[in-house]
């Protein structure tokens, strides 16, 4: 009788601490309370399996809510736990508490080795929330070291695996990590519908620090989008949170974050007020993290008219901006050189203000390419990571029936790598193929083709106006027969940059051919269209001189604009109408927006 007795309490140690684990993302503050319940039970019976649970479900608490040497000593007990009676998942999942510990101190290489050692492993013992957990731990190494291909490969399958039937809430921290990829990328709309996504899952009574972790995400996006001002609430809403497991923890706000947009919206006394807060916090060495506070610092200086502390401030960061160190990502490093650049100029330093916009413009080109290249990537290692998912869990279940699937399942451990391996070098071979203009970014003149008779047809059925502008920059040639054709690139890289981030979500920015460029705009009519390029001309002009152009070449453009209102029967009679318009505004001296002649009558 009291062997069964001492058995039955050891089952509730373990169902406790299980309880516990489940909880974690969606009530932390019960979470804790019945970890430490089990732990207690455990410890009074001897429970090696109920400890190692409850100490697993005690660590993850610390890793959120305190700092990682806090959660190490219980991740290691609870690894001890777990090896005392064989139980390999907990193994893993210890382990891979202890690899996310290494990354939150910025040790980001040797957190990616000792978590990849877990995976094969882990793929085979761990089931839906906790496969995502260690899924998730290495998306975030290769995050941090700004290869967002493989990331967004491991997020996008934690995903599959953590989905709200059976996910435990682990489902909204993903929603949360795939947004932070992709506004590292540049990728704010999709960005906002995870944070959307996440949100809605959410309850912050039940875990606040994962709400402000993505209102924090959201006041990056707006401020990124020049939307600032919209921002302020979240701002104020994180700031209510209160620290502690029942708040957000220990952990640092981001209030550097909070004070960019603020100081962004123009709310200076907020800004200073946080800018304080981020100096004061208890943080890791974190480059991204010091090099935002560098930002608000530099901001909060320029609002307060001391241009010179504005400048020090990040010209002392410069070396690490210019290295890319681990961790800095391409957004901070790109937002910090401008806002660097605006202070030089503002001071009057014209040489010094230029050369770091040049080095902003690179930087801002290769986070175009990357993210181009890291969308096309990660679609691709996702479905053959579900495949894979798929045999191996179809393998999985005839190990339970048979003991032949051990040699099975290492087969197929060996035809992942050997899967990835393809499917990079299949990315490597598409990539040749892809519908985007490598220099520009924008979509190629393959990509018009089919996308125009889809939206020529769509407007005709729906009624709605269609406006097609072909832009073409004055005097381009000038700039490679005077300068060579790497200025010549550059420029074009820059307008392609301007109109990817300047038009709305759902017009289509193309190259059409050397320095020409097609815009497909749905719903607009042609003097709309036409408005929009002269703001985009104006734009462009204050850019490009900026940036060093040759006297007048290329600093503007000419630009034909027809819409679907007009004349014609298909979307390339509605191109040759926009070509015949970019010829009127040639001719009569360059620099300006043309209606196609069947439309300005309409449009006037």
């Amino acid at each position: 009788m009291a062997s069964a007795q001492i058995a039955s309490r050891a089952s509730e140690a373990v169902s406790l601490a299980r309880q516990a684990w489940r909880l974690l993302h969606l009530d932390a503050a019960r979470a804790i309370t019945l970890a430490d319940r089990a732990l207690a039970v455990a410890q009074a019976h001897g429970d090696a399996a109920g400890e190692g649970w409850a100490r697993l479900a005690r660590g993850f608490h610390l890793l959120y809510f305190a700092r990682p040497r806090d959660a190490a000593p219980e991740l290691r007990a609870a690894q001890k736990a777990f090896d005392a009676v064989g139980d390999r998942a907990g193994h893993v999942l210890a382990r891979t508490g202890l690899a996310r510990g290494l990354w939150r101190e910025g040790r980001f290489d040797e957190s990616l080795d000792a978590v990849l050692a877990l995976r094969d492993e882990g793929m085979q013992v761990l089931r839906h929330d906790q496969r995502g957990v260690l899924l998730n731990t290495i998306a975030g190494c290769y995050s941090a070291r700004n290869q967002s291909e493989q990331a967004f490969a491991y997020m996008y399958q934690a995903l599959r695996d953590a989905r709200p039937a059976r996910g435990h809430g682990f489902d909204i921290v993903l929603h949360c990590n795939l947004a932070h990829e992709l506004l590292q990328l540049g990728d704010y709309d999709e960005a906002l519908r995870h944070i959307d996504a996440g949100l809605a899952r959410s309850d912050e009574r039940g875990n606040a620090r994962l709400v402000s972790v993505l209102l924090i995400n959201r006041v990056i996006c707006l401020t990124e989008l020049e939307r600032a001002a919209e921002a302020l609430p979240d701002v104020a809403r994180v700031q209510a949170i209160p620290t502690g497991p029942g708040g957000r923890g220990r952990l640092a706000a981001h209030f550097e974050t909070l004070a960019i947009a603020a100081l962004r919206a123009g709310d200076g006394a907020v800004g200073r007020a946080l800018v304080e807060r981020a100096r004061e916090a208890e943080r890791e060495d974190i480059p991204e993290e010091r090099i935002e506070l560098a930002i608000a610092a530099a901001l909060l200086a320029r609002a307060e008219g001391d241009l010179d502390r504005a400048v020090a401030g990040l010209e002392a960061e410069r070396p690490a901006l210019e290295r890319g160190d681990k961790g800095l990502s391409l957004r901070v490093r790109c937002s910090a050189l401008h806002v660097l650049s605006q202070a030089l100029e503002a001071r009057g330093d014209a040489a010094d203000a230029l050369a770091t916009l040049r080095l902003w413009q690179g930087l801002a080109a290769e986070r175009a390419r990357l993210a181009s290249q890291a969308h096309a990537q990660a679609a691709a290692l996702q479905t053959e990571l579900l495949l894979l998912q798929r045999k191996l869990d179809e393998k999985d279940a005839q190990r339970r029936a048979t003991e032949r699937a051990h040699a099975e399942l290492a087969a197929i451990n060996g035809q992942l790598s050997q899967k990835i391996a393809e499917v990079q070098a299949l990315q490597a071979a598409l990539q040749q193929q892809a519908t985007r203009d490598a220099l520009t970014g924008l979509f190629n003149r393959r990509h018009l083709n089919e996308a125009l008779p889809a939206l020529w047809a769509a407007a005709r059925r729906d009624g709605r106006p269609l406006a097609v502008a072909i832009i073409d920059l004055d005097h381009f040639k000038q700039v490679n027969d005077r300068h060579g054709h790497d200025v010549g690139d550059r420029l074009l890289a820059a307008f392609g940059q301007l109109l990817a981030t300047r038009l709305r979500r759902g017009d289509i920015a193309c190259r059409y051919g050397g320095e020409e460029f097609c815009v497909l705009m749905p719903g607009t009519e042609a003097g709309a269209a036409r408005r929009k390029l002269e703001s985009l001309l104006r734009r462009w002009r204050a850019e490009a001189l900026l940036m060093g152009g040759a006297e007048a070449a290329g600093t503007t453009f000419s630009a034909g604009v027809a819409d679907s209102q007009g004349d014609g029967d298909s979307g390339q009679s509605l191109l040759k109408r926009a070509d015949e318009a970019l010829l009127d505004a040639k001719r009569e001296g360059r620099c300006r927006v043309r209606l196609a002649r069947a439309a300005a009558g309409a449009a006037a």
